[in-house]
């Protein structure tokens, strides 16, 4: 088929890429996060990292449009704007180490790091010290850099708002509202970094229209979730994407 030769995929790896993103979207409008994590994790297996970053950047930023009549009141813009200053830094860095370094290396510390504070959560550890302006700023600095190396820059973040015992709904729309910012930043520094061309926008323009679909799906599922649900769902998804992404950077050695 012609139209393949756009993507530079098989006819199998176009219908992967489908499903991914429609359960990777359902994920995003249930959580406010955990789109990126799902899509590195299955497109790994058929792209290389550098090309799978400006992917997921650019679906990022348009999933993020269609969550807003969902958590626009729900957002916490103070927070987002001391996380988002850190971002800025720690994104460039990123970008750049992407080119540098290995990624699959990054990837497995933290995967690692993010089980470990998953299963401390899950006993019940808080800590309301780290709620601090400190604090935010060097989460944001964390997450940039990630989000630039490993598009996993959202897990930080999420582990920060559960550690400081935030309301899930206020957690959801404040991370929404903070990739949005974060993606557009990030995508204009890959674009300028020569990692995208034009196969990241045939690649990328098809998949939109599954984005709504699925944030319609995982918000229903949140409005119908109470708080101790949406904290279990989001430990378990975290210590799972990890494990998966553990189990997929020692598949590729």
């Amino acid at each position: 088929m012609d139209f393949l030769s756009y993507f530079q995929l098989s006819l199998v790896e176009v219908y992967f890429v489908i499903l991914t993103v429609f359960i990777a979207s359902i994920i995003r409008g249930f959580n406010g996060f955990g789109f990126s994590a799902t899509c590195i994790s299955g497109f790994s297996f058929i792209l290389p990292a550098i090309e799978i970053v400006p992917i997921i950047l650019a679906l990022e930023v348009a999933i993020s449009i269609f969550m807003i009549p969902y958590i626009w009141n729900k957002i916490d813009w103070k927070f987002v704007f001391k996380i988002l200053l850190g971002i800025i830094i720690g994104s460039p860095i990123g970008l750049y180490l992407l080119k540098h370094l290995n990624p699959q290396t990054i990837h497995l510390s933290v995967c690692l790091l993010i089980i470990f504070f998953s299963i401390l959560l899950m006993t019940g550890y808080t800590n309301q010290k780290i709620n601090n302006n400190y604090g935010k700023f060097f989460t944001g600095i964390i997450s940039g850099t990630l989000n630039g190396l490993t598009t996993l820059g959202g897990m930080p973040v999420a582990l920060f708002l559960l550690v400081t015992s935030i309301q899930p709904a206020i957690i959801r729309g404040s991370l929404a509202a903070l990739f949005f910012l974060t993606d557009i930043y990030a995508f204009t520094l890959s674009f300028f970094a020569g990692i995208v061309d034009i196969t990241t926008f045939y690649r990328t323009l098809p998949l939109i229209i599954i984005l709504p679909i699925g944030v319609f799906i995982g918000n229903k599922f949140f409005v119908k979730s109470k708080e101790e649900t949406y904290r279990k769902v989001v430990f378990y998804f975290l210590i799972f994407i990890s494990l998966f992404g553990i189990f997929n950077v020692f598949n590729n050695i």
